[in-house]
């Protein structure tokens, strides 16, 4: 991510970062899916009882996948970050999170962390949102900044 001259205002605490376009899609998509695939059973006429239920329950899964991907989000608030990702959650403090990354081509930011590991933070990801997902990572690196020990000169 390239640095822009004016440093990004703060966002107020708490805030949350979630991709809200790829959130909708998902949901929608898992919506409309399930609410086709559940009229299909019903309409079908020659399905026995353990059919209909066995469209349901594969209706029921698929979207369950889809929401499964909708749930990414980052959580700021005063004391941390807290990174949900798809099957895992973490709590950060802020002194943890040593520089907030989004470089060109990279699927979501990453966190590098002062244990020397990084944390991907799929709440924060350009796929179909990418100027959100950029002024998102820069507040993010801004709150990190003014509340950890990040700087933007590593």
């Amino acid at each position: 991510m390239a640095e822009s001259a004016a440093q990004p205002a703060t966002p107020t605490l708490p805030v949350t970062f979630r991709p809200t376009r790829t959130r909708v899609v998902l949901l929608g998509v898992g919506l409309a899916m399930f609410a086709t695939i559940t009229a299909i059973a019903l309409l079908l006429e020659n399905l026995s009882p353990g059919e209909r239920i066995s469209f349901v329950f594969t209706a029921v899964l698929l979207s369950s996948v889809l929401v499964l991907l909708s749930r990414p989000k980052v959580v700021a608030d005063e004391t941390g970050v807290t990174v949900v990702n798809l099957t895992n959650t973490r709590r950060l403090e802020w002194a943890q999170i040593l520089r907030v990354n989004l470089r060109p081509g990279d699927p979501w930011v990453f966190l590098d962390l002062s244990d020397g590991t990084s944390l991907p933070a799929l709440g924060i990801q350009p796929g179909i949102a990418k100027q959100q997902a950029i002024g998102d990572a820069r507040a993010l690196r801004a709150l990190a900044e003014t509340h950890g020990t990040g700087t933007g000169d590593h």
